[in-house]
């Protein structure tokens, strides 16, 4: 835990691994974003409560990044994450069908 008493994730010496892909989803579960690390990497905007500011079809100010559930509402229901999800994939799909 943190100072604020959040729960913190830390890296593990040795534990490291590259996987190649075309394409990941991360589920990070019940927690606001972490903006250190892959968010800020990635360059996304956050809006003025710190979550990942998204358009209505899902994608971030970082082209061919979408994001949904808890990153871009906060804390939410599962129900809310899950239909989220299931929109986003609705506008990945059609972004990635349109661009093959």
């Amino acid at each position: 835990k943190d100072a604020n008493g959040r729960m913190t994730m830390s890296e593990i010496p040795g534990t490291e691994r590259i996987i190649e892909a075309e394409l990941v989803f991360l589920a990070m579960g019940f927690v606001s974003p972490v903006h250190e690390g892959l968010l800020d990497e990635l360059g996304v905007e956050y809006d003025q409560r710190g979550n990942v500011k998204a358009s209505p079809d899902k994608r971030t100010s970082v082209d061919k990044v979408f994001v949904a559930g808890d990153a871009t509402r906060g804390a939410s229901l599962v129900v809310h994450a899950i239909a989220e999800g299931r929109k986003m994939a609705k506008h990945v799909h059609e972004f990635l069908t349109k661009n093959v």
